[in-house]
């Protein structure tokens, strides 16, 4: 993307000695549909070219980023990052090495070889597959998006990565109302790859599952309160995880012991069923890439291991300070914005329980279907989500649905309540939000039966 003379120009113009600079180079094409009121109403389409350059001196860090690649911008951004930092000039590295990414992540069909007729009509299929559901349909809204972008990382360390990532995504959601009730339905798969995704998941059938949920939820009845069994669901309930756990084992929180894990490796916090990893490199998921955003290649991270507190999840200065290699997990949403530690792809790995005998084992609890927003503190763990399907468990079988439910709880003792888990692992997509950022991730996890849990509820 940059011819490697240029390239060590700006690390030596932007290097103090002792220090490190780093050049990050973002090429970006996307588009963009969305469908409402059955039309498809906005086409978006873009493209965007540039580079940021951090100076690291100390415990001290500067960032400049520029939307042009000619040798005088990009010079100029490391006059920028570098002003103010203290140290005298470093040499230029003479030779940069090459480090390739960890995984490859196939595209079947390239979102650029997809007409915008045919991305269109998978809005239109999706909103009349939904509509088509009942007349209780109100409202259907679909979107699609696809990006393709091309990264170059080069540091003054003398290390040059470069990553080619594709990914598409497809969202709907259905509203539905009946006397006077409302309740939503929402459908958002995505990978790490191209248009092929609606063939494995086809719109129509995206838009009818999330009018199904819309149109169940309309019966929900309001939620008990009181401590109860809670059974999640495969796939949809791993953003308990990513919440409660994930977070608090980011390196940049654990250095500043404002996480509840910091100094509490080795500890043993879960069954011998409870294996939690962070996998950037997961083929073809949609939170992956070769490389991260610093150049370190993607890479599987065993944050516990049957129960045990044995790892956490770093970029290139959280790692020097905890005196471990980095995780590869320095992401950042793009040129214009530094690195920092953000998970990938959270699994709770499958165990060997049968998720139909963990239903059956529950006289009276709660089925969490999916999780709406929440509020979590890294410092205590403690965790308050809310439940946008959820449904009463009676006798080991799923009954009615119930609204206004929360789960209450802290998360290094959710996973000792983890009392079983099933073989039926699922993922689930979503963008993380953390400092003003947003990246793509996954949460995934079979079915899980917490033994007990407080559930915050609406019923008289």
């Amino acid at each position: 993307m940059l011819d490697e003379a240029v390239i060590r120009r700006v690390l030596a113009a932007g290097a103090p000695a002792g220090g490190l600079a780093e050049l990050f180079v973002e090429e970006r094409r996307s588009s963009s549909f969305r469908l409402e009121d059955s039309r498809v109403e906005d086409v978006a389409s873009g493209y965007d070219l540039g580079a940021g350059v951090r100076v690291i001196s100390g415990e001290r860090a500067s960032y400049a980023y520029t939307n042009l690649l000619a040798p005088e911008a990009l010079l100029e951004a490391a006059a920028a990052a570098r002003a103010g930092l203290a140290g005298g000039d470093q040499d230029a590295p003479l030779d940069l090495r090459r480090v390739e990414p960890s995984a490859v992540h196939p595209v079947g069909l390239p979102p650029s070889e997809v007409g915008a007729g045919d991305k269109a009509a998978a809005l239109v299929a999706a909103d009349e597959a939904a509509r088509a559901a009942g007349g209780d349909v109100r409202q259907v809204v679909a979107s699609y998006a696809d990006v393709h972008q091309r990264v170059l990382v080069a540091t003054s360390e003398g290390l040059i990565a470069s990553d080619d990532r594709t990914r598409v995504r497809f969202a709907v959601q259905v509203v539905a109302a009946r006397n006077g009730e409302i309740a939503t339905g929402f459908e958002a798969p995505g990978h790490s790859g191209g248009f092929e995704l609606l063939e494995r998941q086809p719109a129509a059938e995206l838009g009818s599952k999330a009018a199904a949920k819309a149109l169940r939820m309309l019966d929900a009845k309001p939620s008990p309160a009181g401590e109860f069994p809670v059974v999640l669901a495969p796939g949809s309930g791993g953003v308990l995880i990513h919440e409660a756990c994930g977070h608090g084992l980011e390196a940049d929180a654990l250095v500043k012991e404002a996480s509840v894990y910091a100094n509490r490796a080795g500890e043993r916090f879960g069954s011998d069923s409870v294996t939690i990893v962070d996998d950037g490199s997961d083929a073809g998921a949609w939170g992956s890439f070769g490389v991260d955003d610093e150049g370190t290649p993607a890479q599987r991270t065993v944050l516990f291991e049957r129960g045990v507190l044995t790892g956490h999840l770093s970029d290139v200065r959280s790692a020097k300070k905890i005196g471990h290699p980095p995780t590869g997990n320095g992401r950042r949403q793009s040129y214009a914005h530094h690195p920092i530690v953000r998970m990938s792809n959270t699994y709770l790995l499958p165990g060997p329980d049968d998720p139909q005998e963990i239903l059956s084992s529950v006289r009276r609890g709660v089925y969490a279907a999916t999780f709406a927003g929440g509020e979590v503190n890294p410092a205590t763990g403690n965790f308050v989500f809310g439940m946008a399907e959820a449904y009463m468990i009676e006798n080991g079988v799923i009954t009615h649905p119930i609204k206004g439910a929360t789960l209450i709880g802290n998360g290094p003792q959710v996973l000792g309540t983890i009392d079983a888990v099933a073989t039926d692992f699922d993922r689930k997509e979503g963008v993380c939000g953390k400092d003003g950022q947003a990246a793509p991730v996954t949460n995934g996890m079979a079915t899980v039966l917490l033994g007990k849990m407080t559930v915050g509820g609406t019923e008289a």
